[in-house]
């Protein structure tokens, strides 16, 4: 499996030598020999890469990466700019539209979040082609577990977004007297009327000012011309 970014490296080096993590290593080598695995090898870690431990501002926590073709590159409800946006997502820009007035872009591509400190964390970092949560229960969870303890115990207060009842357990990893916990309805189509009007961005932006953090710029590109 890659090997984490440099940044994750210190904060993650007592996971990586626990039993459980040699033995999910194994076991998605061993299923990308048998199965088409999600997503690529080399962007297992995206996430990490683009966010680095000591930028971290806001960590958004996912579930499962998408399981069709070309949609998984490593970052919660990001798809690549070529990629149908999907249907988790666009809710996520109808909110985004509704609540702070941005325009709705024409790709899913969440890159330029994760640059300025948005961590877009699954809690599950692989999975089979067409088999949604195939990878659930394999180690993955104590790992990403790991990452929001990490990102918990450093000194700068951080937002951490929890949309759903998935996310919403994570809670109990978090010190609610430093950070902020922005919280509601899980954006996919299940749910989408309670995440409507729920005016997620809005509050993490007053939280990263009363921080005295940077504001987050959610404008994504267009990539159509």
């Amino acid at each position: 499996m890659q090997t984490l970014p440099e940044s994750w490296r210190p904060v993650l080096a007592e996971e990586l030598a626990k039993p459980y993590y040699a033995e999910l290593t194994a076991y998605v080598d061993a299923e990308r020999k048998e199965h088409q695995i999600f997503p690529p090898e080399d962007e297992v870690f995206a996430a990490l890469e683009a966010t680095p431990y000591q930028d971290v501002r806001v960590l958004v926590v996912g579930q499962d990466p998408y399981h069709d073709d070309n949609q998984a590159h490593g970052m919660s409800f990001s798809v690549r700019p070529e990629v149908r946006i999907p249907p988790s997502l666009r809710n996520i820009y109808k909110e985004m539209n509704a609540d702070i007035g941005l325009p709705i872009p024409d790709n899913g591509y969440l890159m330029p979040w994760a640059q300025q400190g948005v961590l877009l964390l699954n809690t599950v970092l692989t999975v089979r082609a067409h088999e949604a949560a195939s990878h659930k229960g394999k180690g993955w969870e104590k790992f990403t577990d790991a990452v929001i303890k990490a990102v918990n115990d450093r000194d700068e207060p951080v937002v951490f977004v929890l949309w759903g009842g998935h996310a919403k357990k994570k809670i109990s990893l978090i010190d609610t007297a430093k950070h902020t916990i922005v919280q509601g309805a899980h954006p996919s189509p299940l749910s989408a009327k309670l995440f409507h009007g729920s005016k997620p961005f809005s509050q993490i932006d007053a939280a990263l000012a009363a921080m005295g953090h940077k504001a987050i710029d959610w404008t994504i590109p267009n990539v159509k011309k």
